[in-house]
């Protein structure tokens, strides 16, 4: 069994946390506000990764390291407190300790450029135009080049249980661009959740792994399908045609070839499989 580093424990590492201390793991979870209650399975440690102080008292003989942290907010500053600072100390700690863990780096595909709907996989130039983006591919470099064995996932749009943004979306009937049609990606926060646990469980079995890893489900689909879609479940009305005069950033569908391929079975593999249970 492996000694196991969260940074970052949110709903989707927290729940993590628990799948792999029900399969023998020690996990310790690090986080800014640990809860005040918990039933003892998981040893949280308080720290601020922005704060070097914070990070004095860690241990360091972690075999693996889970980085699954979000900025406080959508600017510059925030992606560089995390993606940039914060990263770089805990690097410093363990090299100063001459500790070097396996890291799954949890990522995102907006690291992908490509705006005319094409198709990207782990293999596609990831070339960022915004400066958060750059922060956060600067970060995969950063760990990749430090050691072969590092592992980068790129999720795509997270949703789930508290994260409903789209069926809040179309009970509004917004306007949404028809055509040409704009891709979206996503992936069920359950699926987060069995992709990571199904890449250290392939590294434990010894598997050969690649550094990166595309996680998005089986359906990319244009925002009007899925909003179209939703509202029609939902009783609502449909959304109005957005009449669309400048080109789309981000526009592109991911490819999970790779992961499929290593043997994940996604357990929602298109968004109308996750939604519905959200609606119902």
């Amino acid at each position: 069994m492996a000694k196991i580093l969260i940074i970052g424990c949110g709903a989707i590492g927290a729940q993590l946390a628990h799948v792999l201390t029900a399969k023998g793991h020690h996990v310790t979870g690090l986080k800014r506000y640990p809860p005040e209650t918990e039933s003892g399975l998981i040893n949280y440690f308080k720290a601020d990764i922005t704060q070097p102080a914070d990070l004095e008292d860690l241990p360091v003989d972690f075999d693996f390291l889970y980085f699954i942290l979000s900025p406080d907010g959508r600017n510059e500053e925030s992606y560089r407190d995390i993606y940039e600072s914060g990263l770089d100390n805990l690097l410093n700690k363990f090299s100063q300790a001459r500790s070097n863990p396996q890291w799954i780096f949890v990522s995102s595909t907006s690291v992908y450029g490509q705006s005319q709907g094409e198709w990207v996989n782990e293999d596609s130039i990831a070339q960022p135009d915004n400066a958060t983006s750059q922060l956060i591919r600067q970060a995969e470099q950063k760990l990749t080049a430090l050691d072969p064995g590092n592992i980068v996932v790129r999720f795509s749009g997270i949703y789930g249980t508290g994260r409903e943004y789209l069926l809040k979306m179309a009970q509004q009937a917004p306007a949404i661009q028809q055509n040409p049609p704009y891709f979206t990606n996503r992936i069920h926060q359950q699926d987060c959740i069995g992709v990571l646990a199904f890449l250290l469980e392939r590294r434990l079995a010894g598997m050969a792994l690649q550094q990166y890893y595309l996680a998005s489900d089986d359906d990319p689909a244009p925002l009007w399908e899925v909003v179209s879609w939703l509202a029609e479940q939902m009783k609502c009305q449909p959304p109005a045609v957005k009449t669309v005069n400048n080109p789309c950033v981000m526009n592109k569908r991911c490819n999970n070839q790779r992961l499929k391929a290593l043997g994940y079975q996604f357990r929602y593999p298109g968004f109308k499989d996750g939604y519905i249970e959200l609606i119902q």
